[in-house]
């Protein structure tokens, strides 16, 4: 295969990314996924500017009062108003989330990919890793870590990105070893490129719609454990506010106000059905079989 042939076909998969990004978007619960998905992100980073009442505003003289047009999801314990608290609670749930995602696809990439490359006893040690890990109970194991290494926000972070880890290692090998066997990953060795600039240069942006789509599921398991370790009063501890932390406050004082935790509870799920949707319809998009 010459040189022309192998950059002809680099500009047609790169056609085809496109096509799917078009595709996703065409379907109907995936356009309304991704419209959620970023207003969610934009009420979380514009949380300063549309927030209406500073988040350290206390009003004692409306403790637990009922959703109004001053507060429409009401006020807490210090009658701080709980519009303003989502925001910013969002601003860590989110945050944490995507460096937690972040962590998962980096080192379940470099994971998946090693052991795609390593096809004797080196990559089966890997897999087996994680597939003992895969064995075990995502909140279980996160419960196990946070014990031994505290529930500091980097310490959070760091652990949730390790428990995704492993599946994305999988996936990511499943992923490349279909393109290790195109032509164009066997004409470009056997013209002695170098492994590395296969790797940055095709094989990765090849395998990046696949990528995306875990790194969504990801990003809403991610926001599904910190809120249910939050809830457990493992996850984030105050004065920092996330939706766990405010679930988990909200529903010590249930009888006092059932509408505490019930907001900060739907955007959870809204939250994580969102990204749920929008990774489903990118593997919809990705497997023909399931279009």
């Amino acid at each position: 295969m010459t040189a022309t042939a192998l950059s002809a076909e680099g500009i047609t998969r790169r056609g085809r990314r496109g096509e799917t990004v078009l595709r996703v978007l065409r379907r109907p619960t995936a356009a309304l996924a991704a419209i959620v998905v970023f207003l969610i992100l934009a009420g979380a980073i514009a949380a300063p500017l549309i927030a209406p009442y500073p988040p350290s505003q206390f009003d004692y003289t409306h403790l637990f009062a009922s959703p109004s047009w001053a507060h429409p999801f009401g006020t807490d314990e210090l009658g701080r108003d709980l519009v303003t608290r989502v925001l910013y609670g969002g601003r860590t749930s989110l945050e944490m989330a995507a460096l937690a995602t972040l962590i998962a696809m980096v080192f379940g990439s470099i994971w998946g990919f090693a052991a795609a490359f390593k096809k004797g006893w080196i990559g089966e040690v890997l897999m087996r890793i994680a597939d003992l890990t895969l064995g075990m109970p995502v909140i279980l194991l996160g419960l196990v870590l946070v014990a031994a290494f505290g529930s500091s926000i980097f310490s959070l972070v760091v652990i949730l990105g390790i428990l995704f880890s492993p599946a994305t290692a999988r996936l990511a090998r499943s992923a490349l070893l279909s393109e290790l066997e195109s032509d164009y990953y066997l004409a470009a060795t056997s013209v002695g490129a170098s492994p590395w600039r296969i790797v940055f240069e095709q094989l990765l942006p090849n395998t990046m719609p696949v990528l995306l789509a875990r790194g969504s599921i990801v990003a809403a398991d991610a926001i599904f454990i910190e809120a249910s370790l939050s809830f457990l009063g493992l996850g984030v501890q105050p004065p920092k506010a996330s939706w766990g932390t405010l679930l988990h406050v909200g529903y010590a004082d249930l009888y006092s106000s059932y509408w505490y935790p019930l907001f900060p509870g739907l955007i959870i799920v809204i939250a994580v059905l969102a990204l749920n949707t929008l990774g489903d319809n990118l593997q919809r998009a990705l497997d023909p079989s399931r279009r």
